[in-house]
């Protein structure tokens, strides 16, 4: 979840500079429809055939080399999970503004987890603060059923008097927890390595989820935005999202490319852990939400990282004497902490944290 500091005008092209370090320039704050995000049928990641999960890696290769986004077909969740997530997120974006504040997220230093209110940041400098708001929560041991220990304390927070809240979000959560250990392993061997090279990496994962309500946005597109342009901190990001529309990616070509919702579907985008470790092999593609249905949106987007004490170390696939590593070599968890004190900080006049490699 890396979020724009700055929006500028130059040459009659808009620059964003991201918080990991990174420039973007975009033509237009317009959007246009383009099949341009693949849509991969990864039911053969299930098959006990290495060839068949071989071909569905191979896909997601291309894909997430040319791109970093593409839909997810006939991947073998229960949708109902999804369908009871979204309604727990009604009821709960629905509660009066005092209460969502008593889970606010500044009540917990360095994570991201809790309630983040409606235009409370302002990611790319428009005139108007984001018009949407937010609840995350942490991965949980105690609720994942392949933990090899389930006495971690979470970092998350709670609503009270909200029944079925917690216990149907995790319910979703750890259908997608399983599924991204699966998709880890297809990974792997996208990357031109042992299929269990990452196994070690996902047994205690970063694994955070959030609901996400948008209201109906009556302010142009260069005003205000639902979430401005962002990369996203991890390694992969599942996202669900209801029928609305909204979600855009940037192209390579500086256009904005509309992924417009698959009934069904997830949409997939990696994430910058991933480009660090792939050497920016895999593309970390930059993408934001505007609703302009004229009714409100809702999403769950599932982020998928990997153990935070484990350092963030180039795969010996993409890395050679001729394309040597590109970044310094940090934990997870620092990577991941300095993220976070960054984006809680946007709006606030301070120095952005500095982000020291590991030793």
């Amino acid at each position: 979840m890396s979020y724009s500091a700055t929006s500028t005008t130059e040459q009659e092209r808009k620059t964003i500079t991201l918080l990991n370090g990174q420039t973007f320039h975009f033509n237009s704050n317009d959007s246009i429809e383009a099949a341009q995000i693949p849509v991969i049928d990864v039911s053969r990641i299930y098959s006990e055939k290495l060839e068949d999960r071989q071909a569905v890696a191979d896909e997601i290769r291309d894909a997430s080399r040319e791109i970093g986004f593409f839909y997810m077909i006939n991947h073998g969740v229960d949708m109902s999970y999804a369908d009871d997530a979204m309604n727990q997120a009604k009821k709960f974006f629905a509660l009066p503004y005092e209460k969502k504040m008593e889970v606010f997220t500044g009540l917990v230093p360095n994570e991201y987890v809790g309630y983040h209110p409606l235009e409370y940041y302002n990611r790319n400098g428009w005139k108007h603060r984001d018009l949407s708001e937010a609840f995350n929560w942490a991965y949980d041991a105690a609720e994942d059923p392949e933990a090899p220990e389930t006495e971690s304390k979470s970092v998350s927070i709670w609503p009270s008097d909200l029944p079925g809240f917690r216990d149907s979000l995790y319910a979703y959560h750890t259908k997608l927890l399983q599924l991204s250990r699966r998709l880890t392993r297809i990974f792997a061997l996208a990357l031109h390595l042992p299929e269990d090279y990452f196994d070690e990496f996902v047994k205690r994962p970063e694994a955070g989820m959030r609901i996400l309500h948008y209201p109906a946005q009556e302010r142009s597109a260069d005003d205000q935005q639902g979430i401005g342009a962002h990369t996203d901190v991890e390694c992969f990001t599942i996202v669900t999202q209801d029928l609305s529309g909204g979600l855009e990616v940037l192209s390579k070509g500086g256009s904005w490319i509309k992924a417009s919702p698959i009934p069904g579907s997830f949409v997939v985008n990696i994430a910058d852990c991933f480009m660090r470790q792939t050497n920016d092999f895999f593309v970390s593609t930059v993408h934001r939400v505007i609703n302009r249905t004229g009714k409100e949106r809702f999403s769950v987007p599932f982020f998928w990282g990997f153990d935070r004490t484990k350092l963030l170390e180039p795969v010996p696939t993409c890395v050679s004497d001729d394309n040597p590593m590109r970044y310094p070599v940090v934990t997870g968890g620092d990577y991941y902490k300095w993220r976070s004190v960054t984006q809680k900080g946007l709006g606030k006049t301070k120095e952005t944290p500095q982000l020291v490699a590991a030793e």
